[in-house]
């Protein structure tokens, strides 16, 4: 018997998500904080981490942290909030909540490529809405769909990844006020856009808030979480799996979110920084700049494949979105000295 004869057709058609090889590279292909913690309070931590205990399972639903994180990101009371192995196990879990036989997801496109990976593990029907050619959002196009198609789930990335977009936010409230089912804002790249839909959770009663602290400067720990109201939260939870967030993470999460405001300087200087890498690559022959309100550019060039591998031999590895946008590379926001090492690459690139 061969793994074709058994597995759906709809996986089979599928590509496993590819992460290329970083050692010795720039990187600056997936949105990381380029940031480090400081030593003083790397020693710390490590500390704090020698006195976890790991030969007992972590709590299940990590309810410290959880009223933690509800305390530091201000979410409203009488809000649940639910912990995801990244907010990408929290993508899932709603997914599969909501995956009844016929239901459909719908989500702007192009966007996070998760989103249309998980209809297909769910079996629910996937409807992906073009966004404008400038990459903006066609809310009225979009609602329209809204009220035919019913969706049970509408995925909308604030801003949006990988194009970098901020859609206005009363566009978005159009889409949660003309949705049945509920509406995941993704806001993964909160701490660069200076907006979010947390403190109206209260106002919509089918919005969930999702974000992940990866983008933060904590992508290793793997943490990402939800807050919904408790009905909307009572259901998820029983379909995530027990114990899905482990000590280490959670022991870290706690630390250092009582330190926020180290995480929340380094996103400062990464907004800054983006502000002077969008006026640098602008002035670069041959490419297009598209607006960012998140840490990294969607640039399109005359030639990406051969940019990108170009860039890769002088050892600056970006995202190549191509097949997904037509001659276009994500570029994430690195520090002052890997942006200057990205300007001076791409420009021999594009000799």
């Amino acid at each position: 018997m061969k793994p074709e004869d058994l597995v759906r057709p709809e996986v089979l058609a599928l590509k496993a998500y590819h992460v290329p090889e970083a050692q010795g590279m720039v990187k600056l292909d997936a949105m990381e904080n380029p940031y480090p913690l400081p030593d003083a309070l790397r020693r710390e931590l490590a500390e704090h981490l020698s006195r976890v205990d790991l030969n007992r399972y972590p709590d299940p639903t990590g309810e410290k942290l959880r009223a933690l994180i509800a305390r530091r990101m201000k979410v409203p009371a009488g809000m649940s909030v639910i912990l995801g192995n990244g907010s990408d196990e929290l993508l899932q879990i709603v997914a599969m909540a909501l995956a009844r036989p016929g239901a459909s997801m719908m989500y702007p496109t192009p966007t996070f490529v998760m989103y249309s990976m998980y209809a297909a593990f769910t079996g629910m029907k996937a409807i992906a809405m073009p966004l404008r050619e400038d990459f903006s959002f066609d809310a009225k196009a979009f609602v329209a769909r809204v009220k035919k198609e019913r969706p049970a789930l509408v995925f909308i990335a604030y801003p949006n990844n990988p194009t970098g977009t901020l859609y206005p936010e009363a566009d978005v409230v159009e889409v949660i006020r003309a949705c049945e089912g509920v509406v995941v804002i993704d806001e993964a790249y909160h701490a660069f856009a200076g907006k979010t839909f947390m403190d109206r959770l209260g106002e919509f009663p089918n919005l969930v808030v999702m974000r992940t602290v990866s983008k933060l400067g904590l992508a290793g720990i793997r943490l990402g979480y939800l807050a919904a109201s408790t009905a909307w939260a009572e259901q998820f939870n029983k379909v995530r799996s027990p114990y899905n967030v482990n000590v280490l993470t959670q022991a870290t999460a706690e630390f250092m979110l009582e330190r926020l405001e180290v995480l929340e300087e380094q996103a400062s200087r990464i907004r800054q920084e983006r502000e002077a890498l969008g006026k640098n690559l602008a002035a670069l022959k041959g490419v297009t700049v598209f607006p960012s309100a998140a840490n990294f550019f969607l640039v399109r060039v005359p030639d990406a494949a051969r940019v990108d591998a170009s860039l890769r031999k002088q050892g600056v590895l970006v995202k190549n979105l191509h097949p997904g946008i037509a001659q276009s590379l994500r570029v994430t926001v690195g520090t002052p000295d890997e942006n200057r090492i990205l300007i001076t690459a791409l420009r021999e690139a594009l000799q």
